[in-house]
C-alpha cells in the first residue's frame, strides 16, 4: 500500500500547514501533560491526505491519532521517569510522536523520532513545539539498522500486520542486543510475538470507537528481555 506521502514539490512548511489545518491540538486521553495535534474525525482526514496527494489508496495517517500502544508507554515513560532520564531515546514508528514528546518531558538527554510518513515527520516537529522539548526527527525506513547506538528504544502499536511484524522483530532484537533497553506498547494486535516479551504494566486506553470499535482498548507495556 502506498505512503501518504506528500507530493515532492511541498516544502516542510506546507506539510505543517496540512497537518495544523487537519488536526486540533488537544491532549490524549491517558496523558493528559503531553499535547499533541490529533484529528477529530479519522475518515476525514485520510480522504483530505488522498486529495492532497492526488490520487486513493493511500495508507491511513497514523499520524493524525495516538494510538492505544503510544498512549500506554508514554504513560509508563511519564509514570517511570528514571527509565530514560538522562538517556539516549529511539521512538520507532512514532505516528504523532507522543512517546517522544513524554521521553523529552521526562528528562531524556536526547531523543529521535522516526517514522516513514512525511506527515508524521511534520506532525512531529509540531508536537514538540508545542511542548517545548527538542525532539530529532528522522523520516525512512531505518528497519535494517539497529536504532543508531539508542539506549532505550520505544515502539507502540507496531505489531498491526504480518509484513511489519517480521521486519520490526529482527530491528528490536538488534537494538538489544547493542544494548537497548527495548519497551514496546500493545493493544492485542493480531501479530504480537507475545511470546518474544515479557510485561511491564498494563492500561485501560480511552480509543476512538471508529478506530477500535470499542471505547477504552487494554493495552500492555512490554520489554525484549
Amino acid at each position: 500500500m502506498t505512503r501518504s506521502e506528500p507530493d515532492s514539490r511541498d516544502s516542510a512548511d506546507s506539510a505543517a500547514g496540512f497537518v495544523r489545518a487537519h488536526t486540533r491540538l488537544g491532549a490524549p486521553p491517558l496523558v493528559p501533560e503531553v499535547r499533541v495535534h490529533l484529528a477529530e474525525e479519522a475518515i476525514a482526514v485520510w480522504e483530505a491526505t488522498e486529495r492532497q496527494v492526488g490520487r486513493s489508496g493511500l495508507a491511513p495517517p497514523f499520524w493524525a491519532f495516538a494510538w492505544a500502544g503510544g498512549q500506554a508507554l508514554a504513560r509508563h515513560v511519564l509514570d517511570h521517569p528514571e527509565l530514560v532520564r538522562g538517556r539516549r531515546v529511539w521512538d520507532l514508528a512514532a505516528g504523532c510522536g507522543v512517546v517522544a514528546v513524554a521521553a523529552a518531558l521526562a528528562g531524556a538527554a536526547e531523543v529521535t523520532a522516526n517514522d516513514v510518513d512525511p506527515w508524521a515527520g511534520a506532525a512531529i516537529g509540531l508536537n514538540a513545539e508545542a511542548n517545548g522539548v527538542p525532539v530529532r526527527v528522522v523520516v525512512g525506513d531505518v528497519l535494517t539498522g539497529d536504532a543508531d547506538g539508542a539506549q532505550v528504544v520505544f515502539a507502540g502499536d507496531v505489531f498491526y500486520d504480518r509484513p511489519m511484524a517480521a521486519r520490526v522483530l529482527p530491528f528490536l532484537r538488534r537494538a538489544r542486543r547493542a544494548g537497548a533497553e527495548v519497551v514496546v506498547g500493545d493493544p492485542g494486535r493480531a501479530h504480537l510475538p507475545g511470546e518474544a516479551f515479557e510485561e511491564l504494566a498494563r492500561y485501560g486506553v480511552p480509543v476512538p470507537r471508529e478506530l477500535e470499535g470499542v471505547d477504552v482498548k487494554p493495552t500492555r507495556v512490554l520489554r525484549l528481555p
